[in-house]
């Protein structure tokens, strides 16, 4: 079906109230939370079949924080619908003030094809909760998972309620000329311009996760050993197709041999001394973005890895990088290649930092604190981790997003509620008092009266 009928049903279906409701959005929510589970084997296979995902890593980052996520929603969603009352200001008192959370309407989530479940049954879980109608645009490079959501959402929602649109890219660039109440966009850079412009004729507002090149600091005070086999395991996970993994190791001169070998213990660790023969190890989504992390490869020094398995699979890499780094450091790598950069004083640190753009995360491995203090509060970056990796991004107590060309707004949790929610503000005052200062003629005893309310 084509996307505006699909966008006029879900608008007159929110018209007539069918998401406002807080037991109508909780019945949506749990029919969802049983279907996951319902339809689970499914599901594993469409991650298996686009990604090369293992049962235990599909479980791990996608599913189980679905899960949690409809759990909080189905416990706190009535605390979260209700209005919030508010202290008055001197100048509405006597008064009662409320914050009202109200559905925005029409809501657009676009998805990635690196998480393709998570990332879009994520944001549109909030976007449900908050009483939103939901046109969910899956990636086209992960089309067994777009099937498998378009399946599992066609049993838990009705049509006017949650739409999959599946399609080309030229198909959801040609979804943003309509008006949607709400853009959410996961992807990268180039794309979030695209469908910022798009947005602004109509003053649509955008939530953009993008991406970035996220350091990983490693300083010579830090504990080398858990620092290799928590920047393997966060660096390596899902083939290094992670918008927060770590994009390349910073690391002190003093300790960059020793946690070199390291890392290569850990990468054999976890992955055996054959990682293309684990089932453990991802694959890559197509052969253009093998071709592109080949080409990155060319005319650099290899430390480990670099082979590929004549499929989608390409070795967990190592290389070591002089200078600038070149290609390398154009652009988010965003799979499994980390490179490893030396610095020998920390001001060296804050001014490669000062040349980047603001990161959607950054890493820190040290026990020095003067040194993470600095790192934390004079850096910008969307969120991060000292002593581990990617960590930020599963506690739905905390939001996530980016900040400059990592993106704009944030979600999970009741961040997201508050996404995709407008927050009414409601003043409601009594007819018997007033203040009469505010009204003409103003009098010498009024200013008198304001000036000494105004010290």
């Amino acid at each position: 079906m084509e996307a505006h009928p699909l966008l006029e049903r879900q608008r007159a279906f929110f018209a007539a109230g069918g998401t406002r409701a807080c037991a109508t959005r909780t019945a949506a929510l749990r029919a969802l939370q049983a279907e996951l589970t319902a339809q689970e084997p499914q599901l594993l296979a469409a991650l298996l079949q686009d990604l090369g995902k293992s049962a235990h890593e599909a479980r791990m980052t996608e599913l189980l924080p679905l899960r949690e996520e409809l759990r909080f929603f189905l416990k706190r969603l009535p605390e979260l619908v209700r209005p919030r009352s508010v202290r008055p200001s001197i100048a509405q008192w006597p008064a009662r003030c409320s914050l009202q959370p109200e559905p925005k309407g029409a809501v657009l989530v676009i998805s990635p094809w690196n998480y393709p479940l998570l990332l879009a049954l994520h944001p549109l879980i909030e976007a449900v909760a908050a009483g939103n109608t939901v046109l969910l645009k899956p990636s086209s490079q992960a089309p067994a998972t777009a099937q498998a959501l378009q399946a599992l959402l066609g049993r838990c929602f009705a049509p006017g309620h949650v739409a999959v649109l599946s399609g080309s890219r030229a198909e959801a660039e040609g979804l943003l000329d309509l008006r949607f109440d709400h853009i959410f966009f996961t992807g990268g850079p180039e794309s979030g311009r695209q469908v910022l412009a798009a947005a602004a004729p109509h003053l649509t507002p955008v939530t953009l996760e993008l991406g970035g090149k996220s350091p990983c600091i490693v300083d010579q005070t830090a504990h080398l050993r858990s620092a290799a086999r928590r920047i393997v395991a966060g660096k390596f996970l899902n083939a290094g197709q992670t918008c927060i993994a770590p994009d390349y190791l910073l690391v002190h001169s003093a300790v960059r041999e020793r946690l070199t070998v390291l890392l290569r213990q850990e990468i054999r660790a976890q992955y055996g001394p054959t990682p293309l023969d684990n089932a453990d190890y991802a694959s890559l989504v197509n052969r253009r973005q093998l071709e592109r992390l080949q080409g990155l490869l060319e005319g650099v020094r290899i430390l480990l890895g670099g082979g590929t398995d004549g499929g989608l699979r390409m070795e967990p890499t190592l290389v070591e990088v002089d200078g600038d780094g070149g290609a390398l450091m154009e652009q988010e790598i965003f799979g499994p290649i980390l490179p490893i950069l030396t610095y020998e004083e920390p001001q060296q640190v804050f001014e490669h930092l000062a040349r980047q753009p603001a990161p959607l995360a950054l890493y820190l491995f040290t026990r020095d604190r003067d040194f993470k203090r600095r790192l934390t509060e004079e850096v910008a970056f969307g969120g991060g981790c000292v002593n581990d990796t990617l960590l930020q991004a599963v506690s739905l107590q905390l939001p996530f997003g980016g900040v400059g060309q990592s993106g704009m707004g944030r979600y999970h949790g009741a961040y997201g509620f508050e996404t995709f929610s407008h927050l009414k503000t409601v003043v409601e005052r009594p007819t018997w008092a007033d203040l009469g200062l505010r009204y003409a003629p103003y009098t010498d005893g009024r200013q008198r009266l304001l000036r000494r309310i105004a010290r």
